[in-house]
């Protein structure tokens, strides 16, 4: 079986099992709890979050331990509009994750917030000048995603940046997507908060980061005892922060090397695909995008009837985000670029690893031409 589904979870590095192992055996105790145990555990804690800073560029202090991205995300929305908020105007993009959506949602439906939308380019691009029209004084929050799950389109953060700089407002950036195949380096994107999840980059299911600027007011979203400096309550998840800090550095040694040698595996892909599929159509940009990303619409099928041809062929991948499947809505941001509906729902993405190798991506691009083929016969 060749997976190639990544972007919705990678498997867990034998660096970061390595690293977590004694948390869950010896080094067991409650990081709060004042005694040797838990001293143990909060120095693991510790030397966890400062490990991740210093890959970031940022201090130790500004990072908060969550649960997965989704928190991250609903954290970062919620926390950062909510805390001591100079309006109630919030600027985002319809490619979003889910949950940067629902907390944006959020805000509005509970707490009066007014939401501007950008339009993305055909290609998912974000027009800094249209950004730079949209800022207006009581706009409180401007959250763009680095990368995105669906159409591995990445945005020109660091230009998207500046206008946001100039006009004093906060930028987060969903970066989930990003870690392990773009720079993370917090000074150069110039964001202010920025999520990650561990197991996209081979760490466990259940610990996230949100890095959110010292001077920003974060309102919790999670109530109790106080941990993260009073801004994430709850007992800190040591074995997964450890297993996620080994895992960032273990995917930052490599990312160079990687995007490197996936870039041109991932345009092979691309030209043998549509050599071998009339109509096949690649969605997202061409230029700006993930080095192991291939995402497609194929006229005359369905997406989830691809994926079954393809599994029985061998290979695994989705039609879009893992948090939609199941759903029979289109994918979110093939609509938002103005694909039509029944177009959208034949979105087939293939997400390789940075282990993925040239024999396994021609073979998946041999599957996917004979998939296509069967299913247009069929219909």
């Amino acid at each position: 079986m060749i997976y190639a589904d990544h972007a919705a979870t990678s498997p867990v590095r034998h660096e970061a099992l390595e690293a977590m192992w004694p948390y869950l055996t010896g080094r067991f105790g409650n990081p709060s709890s004042h005694h040797t145990v838990g001293e143990e555990a909060a120095a693991g804690l510790d030397a966890a979050r400062s490990s991740i800073a210093e890959l970031l560029g940022v201090r130790a202090g500004e990072l908060v331990f969550t649960g997965g991205g989704t928190e991250a995300d609903n954290l970062a929305i919620k926390g950062l509009a909510l805390g001591r908020p100079r309006g109630r105007h919030v600027i985002t993009s319809p490619l979003e994750h889910e949950a940067v959506l629902a907390s944006v949602d959020y805000l509005a439906r509970v707490h009066g917030f007014e939401v501007n939308y950008l339009h993305p380019g055909a290609d998912g691009i974000i027009d800094p000048e249209e950004l730079s029209t949209l800022v207006r004084p009581d706009t409180t929050l401007v959250s763009v995603q680095y990368a995105n799950n669906e159409i591995g389109t990445v945005q020109p953060l660091a230009e998207l940046s500046r206008v946001t700089r100039r006009a004093r407002v906060p930028f987060h950036t969903d970066a989930v997507q990003a870690a392990g195949w773009l720079p993370l380096d917090v000074p150069t994107l110039g964001v202010d908060a920025l999520s990650l999840s561990g197991h996209k980059v081979g760490a466990p299911k259940g610990i996230g980061l949100l890095w959110a600027r010292g001077r920003l007011p974060l309102e919790p979203v999670l109530h109790g005892g106080g941990q993260e400096r009073g801004r994430r309550s709850g007992t800190e998840n040591v074995p997964g922060a450890v297993a996620l800090a080994a895992a960032l550095a273990a995917a930052e040694a490599e990312r160079p090397s990687s995007a490197e040698r996936m870039t041109p595996l991932r345009d092979r892909f691309t030209a043998a695909v549509l050599a071998g599929v009339p109509g096949a159509t690649v969605t997202g940009s061409a230029r700006l995008r993930l080095p192991a990303h291939s995402s497609w619409v194929f006229e005359g099928t369905g997406g989830e009837t691809v994926l079954l041809e393809l599994e029985r062929r061998g290979v695994v991948c989705s039609s879009g985000s893992a948090c939609a499947a199941g759903s029979d809505e289109p994918p979110l941001a093939l609509t938002a670029l103005g694909m039509a509906e029944d177009l959208a729902r034949t979105a087939v993405r293939f997400t390789f690893g940075p282990e993925s190798t040239g024999d396994e991506v021609d073979a998946v691009a041999e599957a996917l031409v004979d998939a296509v083929q069967s299913v247009r016969q069929l219909a």
